[in-house]
């Protein structure tokens, strides 16, 4: 289960990932299923951690190691079963650094690091990521675009890609909506 921690509101977070009880605050109709609950038994996927409150961020440390969670209202926490996979796109040594992110909560998450390096430092992928992303922007736009040229593959190798994949997505649905024939 996904969740991008700085698309959600610094005043819901809690309740989206914890969940809650019913009537622990105004507009709290009904008990909630946060993400941790819903992802019992599978995987948690938080990316952008580096934009998670600090306030969350105790209460994460906490769910991590003690493998339990409490909802918002609740008397008694509920063990997890859920593996935690984080992302983000600054540097996380950094920010704790900077005391932006928790150390402790760092440490723990840090288990084992993957550093993916930029577009632009692995142009090998480009011909591999551009079928399926091609595919789903003509699905979307219910085009029958069959894939590129040679010469617009080489401009897409030549290219520095600051944005990385998801500029590479964006050039590849724009080129989708403006091509009128069988390939880009």
């Amino acid at each position: 289960i996904p969740i991008n921690c700085g698309a959600i509101s610094p005043q819901l977070i809690e309740s989206e990932v914890f969940g809650h009880e019913k009537g622990s605050f105004t507009g709290a109709v009904r008990e909630h299923k946060g993400y941790f609950e819903r992802a019992q038994g599978g995987t948690l996927f938080l990316d952008e951690i580096s934009e998670m409150p600090m306030m969350l961020q105790a209460k994460l440390l906490r769910a991590v190691q003690e493998r339990e969670i409490r909802r918002v209202g609740a008397t008694r926490s509920m063990p997890i079963n859920v593996r935690l996979v984080v992302a983000t796109n600054v540097m996380l040594a950094e920010e704790v650094k900077a005391k932006r992110f928790r150390e402790d909560l760092y440490y723990r998450l840090n288990v084992i690091e993957i550093h993916l390096p930029s577009l632009r430092d692995r142009k090998e992928d480009i011909p591999v990521l551009v079928p399926g992303l091609l595919q789903k922007s003509v699905t979307a736009k219910q085009k029958h675009i069959k894939g590129v040229t040679e010469s617009a593959m080489a401009r897409l190798m030549d290219y520095q890609w600051p944005g990385n994949v998801r500029e590479l997505e964006n050039i590849l649905e724009r080129a989708a909506t403006l091509t009128q024939g069988k390939k880009i």
